[in-house]
């Protein structure tokens, strides 16, 4: 599976942005698609998720009630829209798909998107 992630650009504090990531295929129902984001200088931090299958969804700490994931399954894509950006929330940002059930550790995924760059000005 091959993923695409797109929509990433300079947004100032409060601003709204929306990330997309689409797969190359179908995926299985059991898969789970993680957004995950590294700022330089540090490690990859997971911010969302969500099952393929039952659409349950997930959040890090930090982006709870601002970011949203979403998931079509007939376009085999899923989304999150970010609002309220803050300054903190520069990095570049991935999506990545794991082949079985909710993970948070990066290491945990089969495969990963190239990345988009998200940067809030302040």
């Amino acid at each position: 599976v091959q993923l695409q992630a797109s929509g990433g650009g300079l947004v100032q504090a409060g601003g709204s942005l929306r990330l997309s990531c689409a797969a190359s295929r179908r995926t299985f129902s059991s898969a789970f698609m993680g957004w995950f984001r590294q700022a330089p200088g540090k490690e990859r931090e997971f911010v969302s998720g969500i099952r393929w299958g039952t659409g349950t969804t997930y959040y890090g700490d930090s982006v709870k009630g601002r970011f949203t994931i979403s998931r079509d399954n007939a376009k085999n894509m899923v989304y999150l829209q970010m609002n309220s950006l803050k300054p903190e929330d520069t990095a570049v940002y991935y999506c990545a798909l794991r082949r079985s059930g909710y993970a948070t550790d990066p290491n945990d995924y089969d495969y990963w998107g190239q990345g988009t760059q998200v940067t809030v000005s302040s």
